[in-house]
């Protein structure tokens, strides 16, 4: 029966003895606001430059936020710091960057956040040599170096970064790195957009992925690939081909085999499975190998750099092998259930980034052979216990005007071992809408998550339709329904959890950031569902954003909303901030102040709207914060504001002593 679980909130007494009884959301949890921000490290793997070395970057809030590119190599098992100072390895293109590093023969190259200038370093204790001018609002992203040559993808803002969003230009450029600071020659440039440039490994032909206005990277892309000229500085335009891909069918991640075969991801099976030129569909499942092209320099597969036909892959975020020749597949307990980004070594060892439902992201070398797992480097260690970690648990629920549809979501229930909640008492809920919104949820650990189950709340991680990691139909039910669908599936889920009496129908909170934000506005105005809500950095006025957004998402509602500018009263029927009167609940906004995504002014105006009606709101503002905050004094006032202000707003008294929140969360307004 779909959703149905079996978890209750009847205890034994020997339990009960054992437990103080408190109300929910009183809890006292060992898992603080600064516990979390010292432990948030987000890893990302990248290409490495041979096979007992791994590179990845983490981003570390107790360090300004700053990306720090780090290798870990097999020959002495130690862990080295590249990028000091400063330096910030981080790339702006699409603004939300990825791919912002490369290495080859033990050589970095990095894009630098402050200046977007690509740099070289030789050594983890040299300093970073420019590679590109400074000044020509140019940015670079997922490069590879081929031919004593960078390719790379460059996007053009003009001098001084002011070029209109629609004037941005993006293109495949090469250059030599023997003479960095003289011409770049444009490659591919007729394209709205472009990534992953691969040079085969003999150094002729270059692949690479593009699309056009006003699809997105799921929605429709195409590969291509033409062979270069002798020394790279350019393609022979008659040799140039499409390989795959076309109207409606999202293809990515091209990857040359080691004899020179193109292979690639594609869902024209409505998933994302992987493919090759000269075969078709190698291994199709009902499971998902490809992720929504947010960023750059995702891969889901990577083949044995001495045998063709093994492949290690990462369906349904499983890590398997995959026999080409026999079409069959082993897989891998290594103690975690989720992996991504593997890159197969020539020694028959594979480094992978995993995920766990109880453990921290790590980085993971595993023998193919032997099925040894090592974890060689973890975003920390979760000190606080099993007893206090509440374990998700998958639902699937009805949802649509009708409820003849289906949604997804993960459920938290509150767990601490000290704690139970009185007989007579159900906890608070909190609905959490993610970003995107073509992006998911995920059972891995999330100690944000943990932050407030451990302190007697209920979560619920909605996965609504439009989400990605349940095929293409799945994704494409929010095309021309954004506002609608994700905002019927939120609501759907707390009441499908109120009529199981799991949680407490008169205390329902939703929050999300960006997209998630938007979500948590419509829900709050368009149902009387919640009795609270918390946007970070979200969106509030379609129109708005539409005439000031950056390139990448500039035709992204066209297919969300409606096409513009003909569907324009869609977008102001949709806008929260003009259905703000109806939202009869206390909410609280949480923004950066050089975001260029969601602009201040989007939360300032609901802020102000709310305020003005007399609704219980506070606005927090971040200086120096972008789309999303990456500072550790940040990610610690955002908790416990939050905290304090459902607190208030709800009627629980939690049992952490913040100082700060009330300062920042002014409820008088």
């Amino acid at each position: 029966m779909p959703g149905s679980f079996g978890r209750t909130h009847h205890v034994t007494i020997e339990t009960m003895l054992a437990k103080k009884t408190a109300p929910f959301g009183s809890w006292k949890s060992p898992l603080s606001a600064a516990d979390i921000a010292a432990r948030i490290e987000e890893l990302c793997v990248d290409r490495k430059a041979d096979s007992g070395t791994i590179y990845w970057s983490e981003m570390r809030p107790s360090d300004e936020g700053r990306n720090r590119v780090c290798s870990w190599s097999r020959d002495d098992g130690k862990i080295v710091q590249w990028t000091k100072g400063t330096f910030n390895a981080r790339t702006r293109v699409h603004e939300y960057g990825g791919g912002s590093f490369f290495v080859h023969s033990g050589v970095l190259y990095f894009s630098n956040f402050d200046d977007q200038v690509l740099y070289k370093q030789t050594t983890s204790n040299a300093d970073p040599i420019p590679l590109t001018p400074a000044g020509k609002g140019w940015r670079y992203a997922d490069g590879v170096y081929a031919n004593e040559r960078v390719f790379c993808v460059r996007e053009d803002h003009g001098e001084n970064e002011k070029a209109d969003p629609s004037d941005v230009r993006n293109t495949l450029v090469s250059f030599s790195v023997q003479s960095p600071m003289h011409e770049q020659s444009v490659l591919v440039e007729e394209c709205d957009f472009y990534s992953s440039p691969r040079v085969s490994h003999d150094g002729k032909t270059l692949a690479w992925l593009q699309w056009n206005f006003p699809n997105m990277p799921w929605d429709s892309t195409e590969i291509w690939c033409a062979e270069l000229s002798e020394n790279g500085s350019s393609i022979l335009q008659d040799t140039k081909r499409r390989i795959c891909g076309g109207e409606n069918i999202s293809v990515m991640t091209p990857v040359w085999s080691p004899g020179d075969v193109l292979h690639y991801v594609s869902d024209e099976s409505n998933w994302w499975n992987l493919y090759s030129e000269s075969s078709g569909v190698l291994c199709e499942r009902e499971q998902e190998l490809g992720m929504p092209h947010w960023l750059f320099g995702h891969h889901g597969y990577s083949f044995n750099p001495r045998n063709a036909n093994e492949i290690i892959l990462t369906y349904g975020g499983e890590l398997s092998l995959f026999n080409v020749e026999t079409k069959s597949s082993s897989s891998f307990d290594t103690g975690f259930h989720a992996h991504a980004l593997p890159f197969f070594c020539s020694d028959g060892h594979v480094f992978v980034l995993a995920f766990s439902a109880v453990r921290l992201p790590a980085l993971l070398d595993v023998n193919v052979k032997t099925g040894d797992v090592i974890v060689l480097y973890s975003s920390g260690d979760v000190t606080t216990g099993m007893e206090y970690m509440s374990i998700p648990e998958k639902i699937t629920y009805p949802s649509g005007s009708d409820l003849k549809d289906e949604a997804h979501a993960y459920f938290y229930a509150p767990k601490n071992k000290d704690y139970v909640g009185p007989d007579d008492e159900l906890p608070p809920l909190l609905v959490r809408a993610h970003g995107g919104p073509t992006l998911f949820t995920s059972p891995a650990l999330n100690l944000k998550t943990q932050y407030w189950t451990s302190r007697g709340i209920a979560v619920l991680d909605v996965d609504y339709r439009g989400s990605t990691g349940y095929g293409r139909k799945y994704r494409d039910k929010l095309k021309l329904r954004w506002g609608i669908c994700d905002v019927e599936d939120c609501c759907e889920g707390a009441r499908y959890l109120v009529k199981r009496k799991l949680v407490d129908g008169k205390r329902l909170a939703i929050h999300g950031g960006s997209a998630g934000g938007y979500t948590t506005l419509l829900a709050l105005a368009s149902q009387n569902v919640f009795h609270a809500g918390c946007s970070k950095y979200g969106v509030a006025d379609l129109v708005s954003m539409q005439l000031g957004t950056h390139k990448f998402e500039l035709r992204y509602n066209d297919q969300l909303i409606a096409p513009w500018p003909e569907g324009r009263q869609v977008y102001e029927d949709r806008s929260p901030i003009n259905q703000s009167s109806k939202i009869n609940c206390p909410v609280i906004f949480f923004q950066g102040n050089e975001d260029k995504i969601v602009t201040p002014d989007q939360s300032q105006r609901m802020y102000d709207a709310l305020k003005q009606k007399g609704i219980v709101t506070s606005y927090v503002l971040f200086e120096g914060e972008q789309h999303g905050f990456r500072k550790r004094e940040n990610y610690i006032a955002t908790l416990e504001g939050e905290l304090f202000f459902f607190g208030k707003v709800l009627s629980f008294e939690p049992a952490d002593r913040i100082e700060q929140a009330p300062s920042i969360v002014n409820l008088k307004d």
